[in-house]
């Protein structure tokens, strides 16, 4: 049988509670949302290490941080791994990787040389931007910095749709990783016409934003909503393209996200926490039809580590040695191979200034109810999700409870010996790799 085509559409920063087929009625996304009604659906795909860089780097290599070395931004994988485009190339498939990168760690708008492309042949892409109307990036092996027109979303959909039909046209299969900036701050910055969309006072907000800074909130998710639709309508281009070219029935279609936001709940902004907001994410499979397409929820706790194992596992390709991630791919019929929770894992050696705003180390688990996480000194949170669902009761080390604590104490350590993680502390993981930290205790970007 002929080896399928993968197209894996990656945003950055979209919480799933920010989809309408996650429940949000508010904010329009009709694309995504029938291409949910025909996907198989992960909800509880789960962002372990919810910031960029890290889980990026597992993403693209199927190891845990600890392993590639990316356990904070802008630094580069110091492991040597069979990169995501490698594994798929020595499969005879044609690679290309469009937008952002941002795990090269060698300076924001410096140039990617081939060899740190971990595979990938056609490669449009910049370390990161997040000036979505002035996005630069590199062309195959020019070192000359060019400008996506316009909108960057439109403008690296547009090539997107241009790879797709060139191969359209070839017998060769493909794997194309189209990656988004939006809905990542800047929120106020998606085209006009997709901000007028959303009015700030009119946003419902989740029970658990604080009243203090509720007017901010909204005004922050007003703009978020905004590039959430406009990444929506490049989504259905992309269907739209797939199915002119004759490719829809031969193609695996993944849509996903990096991690969340946290968007004012718990009071708290942007990612790096164990809150629902930061670290529940969309991931949407749809197969292509020739094996016979049957939309459903897959239980699997799906992380970054395992989504390479798991689409090389889609398409029957072999999975390198060198991976550490579980292949979770659905077969035909039936669940995928089971798991009971994801690990979650903060390795940021916070200093006092970010420790303030809640930034801390920690390891916790996420199971179907249960939501489990310790700091270096004790343990700090335990929800019941089920009974709890915005986290607003805190059950660590109540009496009534400490059975189940003890139980999930058990399972996080399981987890955390599997992957070899001693639970250090962020700056002992820091000095392994010899990352200079600034005065936040954070490794400093440059451009």
């Amino acid at each position: 049988m002929t080896k399928p085509n993968v197209v894996f559409l990656l945003t950055d920063q979209w919480r799933l509670q920010a989809l309408g087929y996650a429940g949000n009625t508010q904010v329009q996304t009709p694309n995504i949302d029938r291409l949910a009604d025909e996907s198989i659906n992960y909800p509880n795909a789960i962002s372990g290490y919810s910031v960029c860089c890290p889980w990026r780097a597992s993403f693209l290599t199927g190891q845990y941080p600890l392993t590639h070395g990316v356990v904070v931004n802008d630094v580069p994988i110091s492991s040597d791994p069979v990169g995501l485009g490698d594994a798929f190339k020595q499969a005879d498939y044609s690679t290309a990787y469009i937008g952002k990168w941002h795990v090269d760690g060698r300076g924001r708008s410096s140039y990617i040389p081939p060899e740190r492309r971990l595979g990938f042949d056609y490669f449009k892409a910049l370390e990161c931007s997040h000036d979505y109307n002035r996005s630069a990036y590199y062309a195959g092996d020019d070192d000359r910095k060019r400008y996506w027109d316009g909108y960057d979303v439109f403008a690296q959909t547009a090539d997107a749709q241009a790879f797709i039909k060139s191969q359209s046209r070839e017998r060769q299969p493909f794997l194309l990783v189209l990656s988004w900036g939006p809905p990542h701050n800047p929120y106020q910055t998606a085209p006009e016409q997709f901000r007028e969309m959303y009015a700030a006072a009119a946003v419902e907000l989740r029970p658990n934003v604080p009243a203090e800074i509720a007017a901010r909130a909204r005004r922050w998710l007003a703009g978020y909503y905004a590039h959430c639709s406009a990444i929506d309508q490049s989504v259905g281009d992309i269907v739209r393209t797939l199915e002119k070219c004759g490719l829809a029935d031969d193609t695996v279609l993944v849509f996903a996200s990096d991690h969340g936001d946290m968007l004012g709940s718990q009071g708290l902004e942007r990612k790096q926490k164990p809150y629902e907001e930061s670290i529940r994410v969309p991931f949407l499979l749809r197969y292509p039809a020739k094996y016979g397409r049957q939309p459903r929820a897959a239980s699997a706790f799906l992380n970054a580590h395992d989504i390479m194992p798991t689409l090389l596992g889609v398409c029957d390709l072999p999975i390198p040695a060198t991976v550490e991630g579980s292949d979770y791919s659905p077969p035909l019929s039936g669940e995928p191979k089971q798991s009971d929770c994801a690990l979650l894992a903060c390795f940021h050696p916070f200093g006092e200034w970010t420790r303030a705003l809640g930034g801390r180390e920690y390891r916790g688990i996420r199971t179907a109810r249960y939501t489990y996480c310790r700091t270096l000194e004790a343990a700090w949170l335990l929800f019941d999700n089920e009974k709890d669902p915005f986290q607003l009761s805190n059950l660590v080390d109540q009496p009534q409870f400490a059975e189940l604590q003890a139980e999930l104490e058990k399972l996080l350590q399981r987890e955390l010996a599997a992957l070899g993680d001693e639970f250090l502390a962020g700056p002992t993981i820091i000095n392994r790799w010899a990352y200079s930290l600034d005065e936040t205790g954070t490794v400093p970007f440059r451009d």
